[in-house]
């Protein structure tokens, strides 16, 4: 059966007819606004009527980035967008035919990457989305971990660092205040106030008089920057040091780095493997998971999504 995946960001959306190997046989992008929820309803009515004219479809699965309700028909909270307890299922049922199921965008990127990309070969695995903040997706024994009220899986606010810096969650020390790419930008920034001379290639990069971003960061590392190097290095640390918790509860087999930031993977990668095993309990006594990189990208969600609208 093919389904249309539909992925939902703060400014656009993209959509995809899905076949069962999780290939997408064709694609829309339409443009949005994050706080005119009417016209994101349209755009997907008009992804998926666009999308299903040339292909007999039987259902829609649809990525969102938010809290979404344990019966996957709404988002009960959004951060960037202005969804407050909102049906979003039954909105877009109002003018589409078709079975719809909602579910939470990492979510869905991970049952992506469990299907057919990275962890294809297990069936216990944790997906780490690294991106302005941190997401996640717990899969075990083969099933997608929703949790009692569809919210499992917000690694990013885990508790890292007693008293630490202030999250947009409301609280202090979260993981991904350490190991996002928002802390990546920040520390960077910092390096160049402190050091002005340690980043002085990343402020070239970024321009005089403008401020450094991630891209900023990676590219003055691909050059071989050490300063940049150093800042990638102790991101990957943060992120070996997160994963060694989640292991320590969930045991899984395979831990796969995803999101924006995992695109500069080879320059983290392995300080979060050394972080990993340097912060995993009974190191030497039990098996390791593995870290690896995703390997969907940017599709993740469209096929997850797609996907997950056939169970």
């Amino acid at each position: 059966m093919l389904t249309v995946g539909v992925d939902i960001g703060g400014t656009k959306i993209a959509a995809g007819i899905v076949d069962e190997d999780g290939t997408i046989l064709e694609r829309t992008r339409w443009e949005t606004d994050p706080e005119d929820l009417a016209r994101i309803d349209g755009s997907i009515v008009a992804a998926i009527t666009e999308l299903r004219a040339g292909f007999q479809v039987g259902a829609v699965g649809v990525a969102a980035a938010g809290f979404v309700s344990p019966r996957r028909d709404s988002v009960m909270f959004a951060p960037n967008i202005a969804w407050r307890d909102y049906p979003l299922r039954d909105r877009i049922a109002e003018s589409v035919d078709l079975p719809i199921v909602v579910e939470n965008d990492a979510n869905a990127a991970g049952w992506a990457e469990f299907r057919f990309g990275a962890g294809r070969d297990v069936e216990h695995m944790v997906m780490v989305t690294i991106g302005t903040g941190v997401g996640g997706a717990i899969i075990v024994d083969g099933h997608l971990l929703r949790g009692a009220y569809g919210v499992a899986a917000e690694i990013g606010h885990l508790k890292m660092v007693p008293n630490g810096h202030y999250c947009g969650c409301g609280h202090e020390g979260c993981w991904e205040r350490y190991a996002s790419g928002q802390a990546l930008t920040l520390a960077a920034r910092h390096r160049v106030t402190t050091d002005p001379e340690g980043g002085r290639a990343m402020q070239r990069i970024a321009g005089e008089g403008h401020r450094i971003k991630g891209p900023h960061v990676a590219r003055a590392a691909m050059e071989g920057d050490p300063t940049a190097l150093e800042i990638f290095g102790d991101l990957g640390r943060w992120i070996g040091m997160g994963c060694a918790s989640l292991a320590a509860v969930l045991d899984p087999e395979l831990i796969v780095i995803g999101g924006g930031v995992a695109e500069a993977g080879e320059l983290f990668l392995d300080a979060a493997r050394e972080g990993f095993v340097d912060h995993l309990s009974a190191r030497g006594h039990r098996p390791e998971a593995r870290i690896e990189l995703a390997v969907l990208g940017n599709d993740a969600g469209i096929i997850g999504a797609g996907d997950l609208a056939r169970l």
